[in-house]
C-alpha cells in the first residue's frame, strides 16, 4: 500500500521522462550512479536442532532395530544425526534413570528460612563466647595494671 502511494506521488510530481526513466532504472535493478544494488533476499541462519527426551528415546530405539551391515549408517544420514549423538544420548538416558531411581530423602523438606535461622543463631552463639573472652582478658589486664600501678583508660578519662 505504502509503495503504490509512493509511486504515485513520484509519478504526480515528476513529468512523464522523469517517470519513465526512474522506472527503467528499477526495472534493470541499477542506482543513479550505476552501481548494482546488492540482492536484499534474507540469508537463514542455521539453528542448533533441539531433541526431547521422547524423541531421544524413539531415535535410540530406531537405532538398535539397525542390526543389517549398513542399515544404521543409512538411519543415521536419514535423521542427519551422527552416532556419536547416540552414545551420549545413552549417557544421558542411563543418568536420568539412576537419578530417577535414586532413594529420596523422606519427610518435609528444610525450610531455608528455618536453616537461615539456625546458621544466624549459631553465629550469635559463637560471637557471644568471643566477646565473653575478650572481656575477661580486658578485665585481666585492668588488674594486672593496677597491681604494677600502671595508669588505666579509666583514670586517664578521670584527668582530663
Amino acid at each position: 500500500m505504502a509503495a503504490v502511494l509512493k509511486s504515485s506521488m513520484i509519478n504526480s510530481s515528476l513529468s512523464l521522462p522523469e517517470a519513465v526513466e526512474e522506472g527503467a532504472r528499477r526495472a534493470t535493478d541499477e542506482t543513479a550512479s550505476g552501481t548494482v544494488r546488492p540482492d536484499p533476499e534474507v540469508v537463514e541462519t542455521a539453528r542448533r536442532r533441539q531433541f526431547s527426551a521422547g524423541e531421544k528415546r524413539a531415535l535410540l530405539a530406531e537405532a538398535d532395530t539397525a542390526k543389517a551391515r549398513g542399515e544404521l549408517g543409512a538411519f543415521l544420514r536419514r535423521k542427519r544425526i551422527y552416532s556419536s549423538m547416540l552414545s551420549s544420548w545413552r549417557q544421558q538416558i542411563v543418568a536420568s534413570d539412576r537419578k530417577a531411581l535414586a532413594p529420596r530423602k523422606r519427610g518435609p523438606k528444610p525450610d531455608a528460612a528455618a536453616r537461615q535461622i539456625k546458621h544466624l543463631n549459631r553465629d550469635i552463639a559463637r560471637l557471644r563466647r568471643k566477646l565473653e573472652r575478650a572481656e575477661i582478658i580486658i578485665d585481666a589486664q585492668k588488674k594486672l595494671c593496677v597491681a604494677l600501678g600502671l595508669p588505666t583508660s579509666d583514670d586517664r578519662n578521670e584527668d582530663e
